[in-house]
């Protein structure tokens, strides 16, 4: 088949599928595995249709996972082209996707065996932590100004709880919020996780968060527990979530987990 993908999420998930020199086009966004191979065809949110309809592709995988992309779908369908949309919003909808792009490339049986792993692994994190009495709050930082953080119909909730811990916004019923630092002082996090979006954690410094006015207070900074995290492992819902996890759950609970060892829980199995 001659694949195409319009976000870094909808790349993973064909990767994993074992597709992925069978994509000939992505967004200017995705960054794994090894994309060479491939024509660039502009941002996720304003993809250069014209360039998709070029390469005559037999499927598209369009996503609406960020506010904006709508607009490349509504061009799919005008232009009559060979698509299907996915909208993770959960982990239950990324082990279905699996299935759905599985089954739509052919590699209906790699599908659901991926997505049984990959829920199988979340049940292994709901065993340790459903035992937890005490779960310490966690602010998630998607941008510094405007603040913008997950809140609670978000992956990233229940990546929180499964690495025995809670999503200080998970009381707001939205996928993204934006909000300001004061907010973000009252909430007092236990830990703060820096994940900003298409920032190299190496560009990112948390001694910035001490000069915020009262952040001196906040009891993630006065414990030191801030966190700098790949934003391609929290901000993404693809099945590299699961690395995140992996890595944050010895940061929240280093006595109930492993140190992270840097194995893919769905590639690297036994």
């Amino acid at each position: 088949m001659r694949i195409i993908s319009l976000c870094p999420s909808n790349t993973e998930l064909l990767s994993y599928l074992g597709v992925i020199d069978d994509v000939i086009g992505v967004d200017d966004y995705s960054d794994w595995p090894n994309l060479d191979h491939c024509k660039r065809l502009g941002p996720d949110l304003s993809i250069d249709i014209d360039a998709v309809e070029e390469l005559n592709p037999d499927l598209i995988l369009a996503s609406l996972s960020v506010p904006g992309m709508e607009r490349n779908v509504e061009e799919l369908a005008k232009r009559g082209l060979p698509f299907i949309t996915l909208n993770p919003q959960s982990l239950v909808d990324i082990a279905e996707d699996l299935r759905t792009v599985g089954k739509a490339i052919g590699q209906k049986e790699k599908g659901e065996e991926l997505s049984q792993h990959f829920l199988a692994y979340i049940h292994q994190y709901k065993i340790i932590t459903n035992s937890i009495e005490q779960k310490p709050s966690l602010y998630w930082e998607w941008w510094p100004k405007p603040v913008f953080t997950p809140g609670g119909v978000n992956w990233l909730t229940e990546i929180s709880e499964l690495a025995g811990g809670r999503n200080s916004f998970a009381d707001v019923e939205q996928a993204n919020i934006q909000t300001d630092w004061e907010t973000v002082r009252q909430k007092n996090p236990d830990h703060i996780c820096m994940a900003w979006v298409g920032v190299q954690t190496k560009k990112m410094k948390p001694s910035l968060l001490k000069k915020r006015e009262g952040w001196l207070s906040i009891k993630a900074i006065k414990q030191q527990n801030v966190h700098v995290l790949e934003e391609e492992y929290y901000c993404r819902p693809s099945p590299r979530l699961l690395i995140g996890l992996k890595k944050l759950a010895p940061l929240i609970h280093p006595k109930l987990f492993p140190s992270f060892d840097g194995k893919d829980p769905l590639l690297d199995r036994d």
